[in-house]
């Protein structure tokens, strides 16, 4: 196992051990997403290293690389664990250290005090492109795992569900009745996807997946990438105030499609007092956008000033609901807002293109 990075691109690859013996090596498989490599060679009485529990790993435990640095072969350098779970990537929980690592240890492993395996050194943070005392290592329990993909196949399969996602502010989860920052929202959801025939919605929190927790946004991705395709699966979403138990059907990955091109409007906009208060008027969606873009209902915003517009609305984007209340019309958008609390942040669900966020207005500022 190495770096998908160490043999991309090569006509070629040489194993060489410490004996100095050389082996043709066959690409078996390379997993770009992960950074994880299998290569082959035809030889017999290997040694071969111990794997260890990464589960086990502490912060502050000692570690050691061993690769050629700069060409010096069989280096050996040492340092502690500095963090787990670091995100740097879509689908890997890093582990972090201050081990000094340099061209040449890619691919290397990284070893715990009990002489087994826990990592595969992958990538430094560097301003120089030299070492600066941190680097991260692929976890060996992920890169087992893809692995024995790349072993059965030749390539990794992920699973996906089709929505995109952002992360929930604090200002965001206490004005829903979330709580704490918890979860992925759900920015869009792709038609025909798995998501959108579960139907999961543009504004959901999805707080767990399988029953597994949804700390933070990155979570999400990597459980679903992790999820065999074709697999029956349960998201956990929060959906105004209340959470539901969504039964899908885990599609494979695949090149995200192209944005939704929102259609003009030719209603005069209309504004309520309240809506003024808040810098807004709005528009009904006429029945094209709501074809086109798989609405219900909701307003398009004509124009956004003052409150609205520092809440970062704009010309153009569709309001879903207010207060976490759905809007089917200008009229139903009008009756929610006279009746809301101005003197309080008021949470607007809104759609720009295909993606969806909230916005807290602040009337009073």
């Amino acid at each position: 196992m190495t770096n998908a990075h160490v043999v991309d691109g090569a006509d070629e690859v040489i194993v060489t051990l410490p004996d100095k013996r050389e082996f043709k090596a066959k690409i078996v498989g390379a997993d770009k997403r992960t950074d994880v490599a299998v290569v082959k060679i035809e030889a017999t009485g290997l040694p071969a290293v111990k794997v260890g529990d990464v589960s086990r790993l502490r912060v502050g435990e000692w570690v050691m690389a061993i690769g050629s640095p700069f060409g010096l072969e069989n280096t050996v350098t040492a340092g502690i664990v500095s963090a787990k779970q670091r995100d740097t990537g879509d689908y890997l929980p890093f582990i972090q250290t201050d081990v000094a690592i340099n061209p040449g240890n890619s691919g290397g492993p990284l070893i715990n005090m009990r002489g087994e395996v826990v990592g595969i050194n992958s990538q430094i943070y560097s301003r120089s492109g030299g070492f600066m005392g941190i680097s991260f290592a692929i976890p060996m329990d992920e890169a087992i795992r893809v692995s024995e993909q790349l072993r059965a196949s030749g390539r990794v399969t992920r699973g996906r569900i089709g929505v995109q996602i952002g992360t929930v502010t604090k200002d965001v989860a206490e004005s829903i009745g979330l709580g704490k920052p918890q979860g992925a929202l759900v920015t869009g959801v792709e038609g025909g996807s798995p998501a959108d025939k579960a139907g999961v919605e543009a504004g959901d929190i999805i707080t767990r997946f399988d029953g597994k927790p949804i700390e933070k946004v990155a979570d999400l991705p990597r459980l679903v990438g992790n999820t065999k395709p074709g697999s029956k699966s349960t998201v956990t979403v929060f959906r105004r105030g209340v959470s539901r138990d969504l039964g899908i059907t885990i599609a494979e990955i695949e090149p995200d499609k192209p944005a939704i091109k929102v259609a003009e409007r030719e209603e005069k906009p209309r504004a309520s007092a309240a809506a003024q208060q808040l810098g807004l008027s709005v528009t009904e969606i006429t029945d094209a956008q709501k074809k086109e873009l798989k609405l219900k209902g909701g307003v398009v915003v004509a124009a956004a000033t003052d409150a609205a517009a520092r809440a970062g609305l704009r010309e153009g984007d569709i309001i879903l609901s207010v207060a976490n209340t759905e809007i089917s019309g200008v009229k139903e958008f009008e009756s929610v807002l006279a009746k809301a609390d101005k003197s309080k942040s008021i949470n607007v669900l809104y759609r720009r293109g295909e993606w969806a966020q909230y916005a807290l207005i602040r009337s009073g500022r």
